[in-house]
């Protein structure tokens, strides 16, 4: 689960012997399985919870959608799919012939 194997678990017993001591190092193997099942306990809840509250969009949720490298590359991706909009055209608007001033609007400020 954490990586560790028997040689690294064997190393971390040893150690906690020395630095615990064998007589507390029942009281506080048995303190860290408490604290392990209420962690796992506070886990368990608060998946449920989500669940009760998401209803069935929790089924549809993947914890890799929640990855920010995914985030990003589907939205490059969709950006280079879609063609870029044109930009819409103005009726009535000529360029101005040689010579020719600008409309003027009085009322403008």
């Amino acid at each position: 689960m954490f990586g560790v194997g028997l040689a690294e678990a064997a190393v971390i017993a040893f150690v906690a012997v020395i630095v615990v001591g064998p007589e507390r190092l029942p009281m506080l193997a048995k303190q860290a399985g408490q604290m392990l099942r209420k962690a796992k306990t506070f886990a368990n809840a608060a998946r449920d919870e989500l669940r009760e509250e998401l209803g069935p969009e929790y089924a549809d949720l993947e914890l890799t959608d929640l990855d920010p490298r995914a985030i990003v590359r589907k939205h490059i991706v969709e950006a280079m799919e879609d063609p870029a909009p044109a930009a819409p055209k103005r009726r009535g608007l000529r360029p101005l012939a040689a010579g020719e001033l600008p409309p003027y609007d009085a009322e403008a400020t």
